[in-house]
């Protein structure tokens, strides 16, 4: 981002969660910075802002939802990233520009070092009626845009998992949403798509859940 732009980007700061929906096994490999289970990747990921500002811009309770692909490592050499994203319908004009800001990587932060990993072609935008939930406990999350787009997922459970308890992942290296932050590992319920030429509907794979904490436009 260059010195006129950073200067003219006010202080901002989103904290919330974060999932996605993906084609690989579990656990999905990208989070451990390693190639996806079939080399190309393609996969749902929703953000829900629970609190958020923009310069004197609230952004509260407003989500945004991406749909990627990609081949190779995520975090090293890859090729073939695309992407579309959508924004809630419901922000007003300064909300939206707030929005494409933070999550276009050119209000700087966290957003900023992972466009600029990945480097997508952006194959569509639009303002959508985006749906997200999480449940408290973390037993799941889901996501919708009604007849475009349908993600959800229930907290990876086994014989050996004690009884509300969650399967996590501390310091991984390669956590989407930055450093920091426990990864949630679950098992899609659902995971569809059918917009700007991403189209897919499968269930049963790699879901994770992990929360979010950005700020900028220089940290």
């Amino acid at each position: 981002m260059s010195e006129t732009t950073t200067a003219t980007v006010p202080r901002w700061h989103v904290a919330g969660d974060w999932f996605d929906t993906c084609r690989c096994n579990i656990p999905c490999p990208c989070n451990f910075a390693q190639p996806p289970t079939f080399d190309a990747c393609d996969g749902v990921l929703a953000w829900r802002v629970n609190e958020g500002r923009y310069g004197d811009v609230p952004l509260d309770g407003l989500n945004v939802l991406l749909l990627g692909s990609f081949t190779g490592n995520l975090w090293g050499e890859h090729s073939d990233a695309y992407a579309a994203v959508f924004f809630d319908e419901r922000a007003d004009d300064a909300q939206r520009t707030a929005l494409q800001m933070i999550f276009g990587g050119q209000a700087g932060g966290w957003p900023a070092q992972l466009v600029g990993t990945l480097g997508p072609e952006m194959r569509g935008m639009d303002f959508a009626p985006i749906e997200i939930e999480v449940d408290a406990d973390l037993g799941g999350w889901r996501a919708s845009i009604p007849g475009r787009v349908e993600a959800g997922a229930v907290a990876l459970t086994g014989p050996t998992t004690p009884e509300g308890a969650r399967v996590q992942t501390v310091n991984a290296p390669g956590s989407e949403t930055g450093p920091g932050q426990v990864v949630t590992w679950g098992r899609a319920t659902a995971d569809r798509a059918d917009a700007f030429g991403f189209q897919w509907n499968r269930e049963g794979r790699s879901s994770k859940h992990i929360p979010f904490d950005w700020s900028g436009p220089d940290a």
